[in-house]
């Protein structure tokens, strides 16, 4: 059992907690909670590691989701577990996984694509609840510009909900270069905009559509809304001019694809 938190182990974990050029260099990122563990796919995970008191109660999960891998948990002292875990409360279960990495094309899903394209979203609880509500909705893949919040970000993690595990994820420096190689593979870019005319639900989304979402405070910006063959707006009521970031792309993905589901 580790006991201190001098270890070099222990020091690593909190390097990676904290650091995005610790997690981008080793190519993993960290993940807490018993659900998130055992949701983790098998070629993904590569460390273990438990508080003591966990471990004497749920041994039998532990060793029942690593059946099979070579992997073995490392016990960690209670107050040792509780320095590493990025949790107020911790549920005594942390993992070290592997990033996966997904090119242009295969984030954006072939013949049936229905993609979120995410520029400057800054959120770390945003970009979770994005890439959540995304699988929900049947998005093939999430497209961001390099300057987005960290998707690894242990906040973004807990707040996929294990979704991270299965939505591709692409991050480009040239975000006007990946929406221009949609829009020349016949992929219909849609800017969620104030200017826009047209009113969400008024749209045909059953074709291959891609959908521009903005920075939570500015929007999207001008080069990039730009570029979009339509712009749409979601109609609000009162004084309210736009909504939440997650909240407008849940509503846009979910229209899509509730017009999928009607072909």
């Amino acid at each position: 059992m580790i006991t201190s938190t001098g270890n070099q182990k222990v020091k690593r974990l909190v390097n990676l907690k904290k650091k995005r050029k610790a997690r981008d260099e080793e190519g993993v990122f960290l993940v807490e909670g018993i659900r998130m563990f055992r949701e983790i796919p098998a070629g993904q995970l590569a460390e273990v590691y438990v508080s003591e008191s966990f471990y004497s109660k749920e041994s039998s999960t532990v060793r029942h989701v690593l059946e099979g891998s070579r992997i073995q948990p490392e016990i960690l002292a209670d107050q040792v577990y509780a320095y590493a875990s990025d949790t107020k409360t911790p549920q005594g279960v942390l993992c070290v996984v592997r990033q996966e990495t997904y090119t242009l094309a295969q984030a954006a899903g072939g013949e049936r694509a229905h993609i979120l394209v995410l520029d400057n979203l800054q959120d770390p609880g945003n970009m979770g609840t994005v890439i959540r509500t995304a699988e929900g909705a049947g998005v093939t893949g999430i497209i961001m510009s390099s300057d987005c919040v960290d998707v690894y970000n242990p906040k973004t993690i807990r707040s996929t909900m294990g979704s991270v595990y299965r939505m591709p994820l692409y991050r480009t420096e040239d975000i006007a270069g990946a929406v221009r190689w949609m829009k020349e593979r016949g992929i219909h870019t849609y800017a969620a905009h104030l200017d826009g005319i047209l009113s969400y639900d008024e749209a045909d989304y059953t074709n291959p559509c891609a959908f521009l979402i903005g920075n939570e405070g500015n929007g999207l910006r001008e080069e990039i809304a730009a570029m979009a063959d339509s712009y749409i707006r979601i109609p609000m009521e009162g004084q309210v001019e736009s909504l939440n970031a997650a909240i407008a792309s849940a509503v846009l993905l979910f229209e899509a694809a509730r017009q999928r589901r009607q072909q």
